[in-house]
């Protein structure tokens, strides 16, 4: 299994919508990439809470039954759309894959 960790830190503003705006739309489009392949086990979305230390604004932690489900995902149509809004609204990003 494969585990698919991203995180990113959004502008303060961006496509004229917000930090938290835009992390909300992001945690939407996220889910949506759900079930879009076969092969992916686990997709969680979690956004930094109010009050709570965080250094970034959005992580995805996604599973994949091995790296040609990940390398799927990658490639989908609905993924490509989403890195469009992200490459619009992100500061910075992290990612990291591992084997579980």
């Amino acid at each position: 299994m494969i585990r698919h960790i991203v995180m990113w830190k959004l502008k303060e503003s961006a496509q004229g919508a917000s930090r938290a705006e835009n992390a909300a739309k992001l945690k939407e489009k996220l889910e949506g990439c759900r079930d879009i392949v076969p092969g992916i086990l686990h997709l969680e979305v979690g956004l930094a809470g109010p009050g709570l230390e965080s250094t970034y604004d959005v992580v995805v932690l996604s599973d994949f039954t091995d790296k040609a489900a990940l390398d799927a995902y990658q490639v989908h149509p609905t993924h490509l759309a989403l890195k469009d809004f992200v490459g619009a609204v992100r500061e910075t990003r992290e990612c990291v894959d591992y084997v579980v």
